[in-house]
């Protein structure tokens, strides 16, 4: 997006207020925390500090535990805010400038997107938006014994076992289907269509 996007950071009152408290950090200490948040971003399930780290920077910062955790979730926000719209360093500073962030914090975040601006976007198109990802495919076909009855009968029987995986976990998930014929091929039919879906995309 161009440097003339429109305003893209909500003037709230608790904007207003993380602004003051962000406006107050001694700057010397401003960008190495600006590129920590940056480094973890992408990361969903993980926080950008320790409860320790976060006690430190209370202290260091000078912060009561809520205003430190409001400045800290701004920051990802805005940042979030760069990802999504693909700002360039120079619009992030502007929008920020909007909200009344002090033009040396502004250039901050500035530089730090411009170190790793690119490679953050980067993170974000490669994490997956499904929690699970497919790992293994295992079969087997049964046999299944009708009525007695009729007892000359079987149904066979088609066992999908898919080995699922959860990008917040590293443990294998196992998932069993069963299929008679006539849903195994419609579920093949389906594939074949999203298939030839994916097929036409690359």
């Amino acid at each position: 997006m161009a440097a003339s996007v429109s305003l893209i950071l909500p003037e709230s009152p608790s904007m207003k207020k993380a602004v003051s408290l962000i406006n107050a950090i001694d700057i010397g200490r401003f960008p190495r925390l600006l590129i920590r948040i940056l480094q973890k971003l992408h990361l969903k399930a993980e926080s950008s500090f320790s409860e320790e780290e976060e006690e430190k920077l209370q202290v260091a910062f000078s912060l009561e535990k809520q205003d430190l955790h409001l400045v800290l979730e701004t920051i990802s926000f805005v940042l979030e805010q760069a990802v999504y719209h693909n700002l360039k360093p120079a619009a992030l500073q502007q929008q920020l400038e909007n909200v009344h962030v002090e033009v040396d914090k502004a250039e901050a975040f500035a530089s730090a997107w411009s170190s790793l601006g690119q490679e953050t976007v980067e993170k974000f198109r490669q994490r997956s938006l499904a929690p699970h990802k497919l790992e293994t495919v295992g079969w087997q076909l049964n046999l299944q014994m009708a009525h007695s009855a009729q007892a000359k009968l079987k149904t066979p029987q088609a066992v999908l076992q898919l080995g699922v995986s959860n990008e917040d976990s590293k443990n294998l998930e196992k998932i069993c289907m069963e299929f008679t014929h006539k849903e195994l091929f419609d579920f093949y039919n389906k594939l074949e269509t999203i298939q030839a879906q994916l097929d036409s995309l690359t």
